[in-house]
């Protein structure tokens, strides 16, 4: 049930008994946001507000591309989140000046690991430029893209990239889920909050 559905059915139980049904609300026009509508607001302001919102932290995996046949690809993202049931979607936003992505979008697919508490070192080594980022990490394939899935994590999700968004100085990648699970998805989670690990 969508939310127009929802509403629905809370106006039908609202409703005194015998009452004739109430019209549907009216759909809101949709419209993009001109750029002499946007409030300035400052990076920094910015950037401490946000930080207020407690995320988890993933990180984004893809297996070897013809740009580098014997290296994978990975990077660490805190901008990650469900999409759709039906079909079942993922989404993550990821820098446009990324060095990482253009491989992860030359092989088509990725894995998103999620991070337990504890692996505050695996993400920040994920999170530099240029290193060799899988040196000493424990991982093995997905079972359908191939994309590294790394050992400790709570959960993984096996994806093929559906749809790329423009978002800003961002992309907005959603991926279409054909497998994932959670070999410990009981324990705690790594979380990111006001720029810090918890």
């Amino acid at each position: 049930m969508g939310h127009a559905g929802m509403a629905a059915a809370a106006v039908l139980h609202l409703r005194p008994a015998g009452a004739p049904p109430a019209p549907a609300p009216p759909r809101p026009a949709l419209r993009c946001v001109r750029e002499d509508e946007r409030a300035p607001v400052p990076q920094d302001v910015f950037r401490r507000v946000l930080g207020t919102f407690a995320t988890g932290v993933v990180i984004v995996t893809a297996p070897p591309d013809a740009g580098a046949p014997d290296r994978p690809a990975g990077f660490a993202c805190q901008s990650f989140a469900s999409l759709s049931l039906d079909p079942p979607l993922v989404a993550f936003m990821v820098g446009r000046t990324s060095t990482t992505w253009p491989r992860i979008a030359r092989a088509g697919v990725f894995c998103v690991n999620v991070l337990a508490a504890g692996q505050e070192e695996l993400c920040r080594a994920f999170a530099v430029s240029g290193a060799d980022k899988f040196a000493g990490v424990r991982h093995d394939p997905a079972p359908v893209s191939g994309s590294p899935r790394l050992a400790g994590t709570l959960a993984w999700i096996d994806c093929a990239v559906h749809a790329v968004h423009p978002g800003g100085d961002h992309l907005v990648v959603v991926g279409r889920v054909d497998a994932l699970g959670a070999p410990d998805g009981e324990g705690a989670p790594l979380l990111f909050h006001r720029g810090r690990f918890r």
